[in-house]
């Protein structure tokens, strides 16, 4: 039996940071999927607040995902994915962070109600891809050659738009070419590509159909 298992749902982008950090350090590791909607006695009773992802390390069980990653960067030494010096460390904690309140973005996003708060979001999210764009070195990297933890925490978020591309330009990445070309080694990554079920852009595309807002009912008129 793998000495992790990780908990989640199919889609959770916060799931795929912890899975891309176990990956990379080749650990294996099990997953267990659950529904959200009706979430098991047994999954109640290891996540306080009821939310994935949820790691188990033996008979233990940790929540929060930057708790998560800061556990399986520790546990698992070799092949670091923080800097050795405490503020690079810091600095790239910060970032993946930032990548969380992305995330919170991407989901104002895609349950806007109507089109005037989803012009909104995606005037926030280019703001953040912004600062990405400025923030970015020569890469391929957040760091530059190093893989390391912004990275597995803004692949997701990439993975995400793969499927929004389908359905539209919204320009959230107009003319930012340092964030394109990062977003292109982020996907190529085999930790990122197997972060998820096969079938995972199925699932999202159903998923956001469901959701009633104004991206949904684009998705129902171009259908």
């Amino acid at each position: 039996m793998p000495a992790y298992d990780l908990i989640s749902n199919y889609l959770c982008p916060y799931t795929q940071r912890a899975a891309i950090l176990l990956a990379e350090k080749d650990v294996t590791f099990g997953r267990t999927y659950i529904d959200l909607a009706n979430k098991p006695d047994w999954f109640l009773q290891v996540s306080p607040l009821g939310k994935v992802p949820v790691l188990r390390a033996g008979d233990a069980a940790i929540f929060e995902t930057s708790v998560i990653c800061d556990y399986i960067e520790e546990a698992e030494p070799a092949r670091p994915l923080l800097p050795s010096a405490a503020l690079d460390r810091a600095r790239e904690r910060g970032w993946a962070e930032f990548a969380s309140a992305v995330i919170a973005d991407v989901f104002g996003f895609y349950t806007a109600p109507d089109e005037a708060a989803f012009e909104r979001k995606c005037a926030d999210l280019r703001a953040k891809f912004g600062w990405l764009e400025r923030n970015l070195g020569k890469g391929p990297y957040f760091a530059g050659t190093r893989f390391g933890l912004v990275d597995a925490a803004f692949a997701p978020i990439f993975r995400l738009f793969d499927t929004f591309d389908q359905l539209g330009s919204f320009g959230v990445f107009d003319g930012l070419q340092r964030v394109a070309a990062y977003r292109a080694e982020l996907a190529a990554r085999p930790s990122v590509r197997g972060a998820v079920v096969a079938d995972y852009a199925a699932i999202f595309r159903q998923y956001l159909s469901e959701r009633g807002s104004h991206l949904s009912r684009q998705m129902t008129r171009a259908a």
